[in-house]
């Protein structure tokens, strides 16, 4: 994979910009928030898609497959970290001299001039933008932003808005989030993740002070998280610090969560209690909806009209999305792919789903992410759902490791009969098919591609697992 190089000046002067792997769910909003500002943009990617077809519709020249001729005429080139060196379009723009940005020095020129606020977190950044930014609606503002999912009902993950305000979510897995001019930082969790890059959790946590340390307003920051505890002892004394969570000195103090059906708790904060409803259910999104209320707070806002714009809130796409429903069984996907956001998707399936049982798809990201955490995916998908098929590792940015396949996760369980390894999709739909019955959730778990699995899960439903 490309390391960026984050020390590249942006140029002044962009051009005609083209993205390779324009199909991404964060390149695809960038894209999109060019082609509103005026730009000329083309991009690629490997595959047909929806986004690529939406980038067109709005004047993107899109093509499928990577070659350099696609890359000519560019004034500049923007990439991801997970494009290999040999990429043709890539090679192309080294040996013609065109300017090369990564995505996020793509995403920090959109920003020029406009108040950032940047949301980082091993996880909840795509749910908390999608709250900040549909607060700020409810609000009346018309922010700016770009996320790394659709924002159910807008329809949209990226949108150039009139105001002064631009929400984005910052990536922290290639140190990138550290290139913003911040204005302010959410950071919902500094849970351990991303080694392969940093190399050590001393350095992923030093890389998180600096991005807190850089904030010239105000930084909101979990108060119960172990990780964003360590941080925040760090920070620099004269940097702003709300905090949020269930602890009992948090300056927002979420109590009183009841999590059977769409998640309600009260938040305490300056002395007055504010209660809520949220449309999604989970312990984890009461406390992401009290992040982004300590933003809106910090910003100004008034605290029980904050509240009540955060509950506006309608999800976001591939965040325990339901797909359909057949013969009773509801079938729902997540990007979930570290433990910790399994558990948080299987708990919040748990609230909801009656007398029912859950049946976990999950399919393991990166040999690096499943060799160090397959135990721990395990125990977490052993202990909450009640049978699991785990499927072959998503290899993405990975060249493969020798002997590491899904299979080491499933070698874990305490209880061989509740899971099952198969590496073909569609013996995996048919298998779930065979065992699930009326008033189960069936649920695929992955940052990958394994949400292309759904529709073979329905069809197989619907065939009887034949």
């Amino acid at each position: 994979m490309i390391k960026p190089d984050l020390s590249v000046v942006i140029p002044e002067y962009l051009g005609h910009l083209h993205f390779v792997g324009v199909g991404g769910s964060g390149m695809s909003g960038i894209a999109r928030m060019y082609l509103q500002a005026g730009f000329s943009v083309s991009g690629s990617d490997r595959d047909e898609s929806p986004k690529l077809d939406e980038l067109r519709a709005l004047g993107a020249t899109i093509s499928v497959g990577h070659d350099a001729k696609n890359a000519e005429g560019a004034s500049t080139l923007v990439v991801t970290s997970a494009l290999w060196p040999e990429n043709p379009e890539y090679r192309y723009a080294i040996e013609n001299n065109i300017p090369i940005l990564h995505r996020s020095q793509a995403l920090a020129a959109l920003g020029r001039g406009k108040r950032l606020v940047a949301v980082a977190g091993a996880h909840g950044k795509t749910t908390s933008t999608g709250m900040l930014v549909s607060g700020m609606l409810a609000l009346g503002e018309s922010p700016s932003f770009v996320n790394g999912g659709v924002i159910e009902p807008l329809g949209v993950s990226s949108d150039g808005g009139t105001g002064d305000l631009f929400v984005i979510e910052a990536d922290e897995s290639d140190g990138s989030f550290l290139l913003y001019d911040t204005a302010v930082a959410l950071i919902t969790n500094v849970d351990s993740d991303h080694l392969d890059h940093y190399g050590s959790l001393e350095a992923f946590d030093e890389a998180f002070i600096d991005f807190a340390d850089r904030t010239n307003e105000f930084v909101a920051i979990s108060s119960d998280d172990p990780g964003a505890l360590r941080i925040t002892a760090r920070l620099a004394p004269e940097t702003r610090v709300l905090t949020f969570g269930e602890a009992a000195d948090a300056d927002v103090r979420v109590h009183s969560i009841i999590t059977d059906g769409p998640v309600r708790f009260s938040v305490h904060y300056d002395g007055a209690d504010y209660s809520t409803e949220l449309r999604v259910p989970g312990h984890h999104n009461a406390l992401n909806a009290a992040g982004a209320f300590t933003v809106l707070v910090g910003l100004g806002f008034d605290p029980a009209a904050s509240l009540a714009a955060v509950a506006t809130f309608g999800g976001t796409q591939r965040r325990f999305e339901l797909h359909g429903t057949v013969g009773g069984v509801s079938v729902y996907d997540d990007y979930a792919h570290h433990p910790t956001e399994v558990d948080a998707a299987l708990t919040a399936a748990r609230s909801v789903v009656g007398e029912g049982r859950i049946i976990a798809v999950q399919q393991p990201h990166l040999f690096s992410r499943t060799m160090a955490l397959a135990g721990e995916f395990a125990e977490t998908l052993e202990r909450v759902a009640d049978h699991t098929v785990v499927l072959d590792i998503c290899a993405a940015r990975e060249d493969p490791i020798p002997g590491i396949t899904g299979e080491i996760v499933s070698e874990r369980w305490q209880d061989p009969t509740r899971v099952h390894y198969e590496a073909d999709w569609q013996a995996a739909a048919d298998y779930v098919a065979s065992v699930a019955r009326p008033g189960d959730f069936v649920i695929t778990l992955g940052c990958g591609d394994v949400y292309k699995l759904v529709p073979q899960l329905l069809a197989s439903l619907e065939n009887g697992g034949r």
